[in-house]
């Protein structure tokens, strides 16, 4: 009885908790996963699909196409402006604009593709872009979000101090100024009421032995480059000489009168020591004063100081 009871799987071995953890473990990956796999579904059907289109292009935004289409709509949420609608109705055969530019329009008969083209793409066109799709199977609905790209124009120059400049001019988004072989710079932007940016970007301590630089833009709607060779002008070269010339006259002038100070405090205090001069007249009265001027700068020696005569100091 026992070996058949044993056969019966009465005497089952208990599960271990470690496999009980692998099993939870499992079944937890297997939850998130779903769970993972659901929300991207429903964002994929129902989620804003971010789009840009160059302005001055066309873009075409496509919707859900179905048989035994009821309705369909477009509605059209822009960032500047009121919103717009495009409709189509089976039972009437029959479509309508509300608030649309000329330029946004069917491509195709809705009734077969719902697809909307918008052409010459304009900043204004920039916004939110909805489709609902009415059929017998059900609603379906397509969600766009639409960025206008505006490239911008890039004008290169020289400066009055001989440094090259790089304009971006009007760019959405901002443009990204850099130089090549160049690093010493700092762009300035600047912004505009339709959302264009200017960034201007001037490269400083430019060397003159170098040829030609290069100036290199950045954008979603492109890449450009343009070249130029500057040289510093004869006007801020010559007040760069005088300048510098300035400088060392002031230098020099300011080295002799710090010698001339030095040589007149050291003279008048050897002649400290004396209380008087030849003409009994004290070292620190005016006449001492003018005496001690004349034998400092040369023009008296000390042999000669007897026959420089008192009237000859008033």
């Amino acid at each position: 009885m026992m070996r058949s009871s044993q056969q019966a799987g009465w005497c089952k071995k208990p599960r271990s908790s470690t496999n009980t953890r692998a099993t939870l473990k499992v079944v937890r990956k297997t939850l998130y996963i779903t769970v993972l796999l659901t929300i991207t579904a429903v964002t994929g059907a129902t989620g804003n699909k971010r789009v840009s289109a160059t302005v001055g292009n066309s873009c075409v935004l496509t919707c859900t196409t179905k048989s035994n289409v009821t309705m369909v709509t477009w509605k059209i949420s822009p960032k500047v402006g009121g919103p717009c609608t495009l409709g189509y109705r089976a039972d009437q055969n029959k479509t309508d604009k509300t608030n649309c530019s000329d330029s946004m329009n069917w491509k195709f008969r809705p009734d077969r593709d719902p697809t909307l083209e918008i052409r010459q793409v304009g900043i204004a066109h920039e916004g939110n872009y909805t489709c609902d799709v009415v059929t017998t199977e059900g609603n379906f609905h397509e969600m766009y979000y639409l960025t206008v790209l505006v490239p911008p124009r890039l004008t290169l120059y020289c400066d009055d101090h001989g440094n090259p400049v790089c304009e971006a001019a009007a760019g959405k988004p901002a443009a990204w100024v850099s130089w090549l072989l160049g690093s010493n710079f700092t762009p300035e932007e600047e912004g505009h009421d339709n959302g264009t940016v200017t960034v201007l970007s001037t490269l400083t301590a430019y060397s003159t032995n170098v040829t030609n630089t290069t100036c290199i833009v950045s954008h979603p709607a492109g890449n450009q480059s343009k070249s130029i060779a500057c040289h510093p002008s004869k006007n801020s070269t010559r007040f760069l000489h005088c300048a510098v010339s300035l400088a060392s006259l002031l230098g020099l002038l300011f080295l002799l009168a710090v010698l001339q100070l030095y040589a007149f405090c050291d003279n008048r205090y050897v002649w400290s020591m004396i209380p008087t001069n030849p003409f009994g007249q004290p070292w620190g009265s005016l006449k001492g004063l003018l005496v001690l001027f004349h034998v400092v700068h040369g023009h008296l020696s000390l042999s000669q100081t007897h026959q420089f005569s008192t009237w000859r100091l008033l």
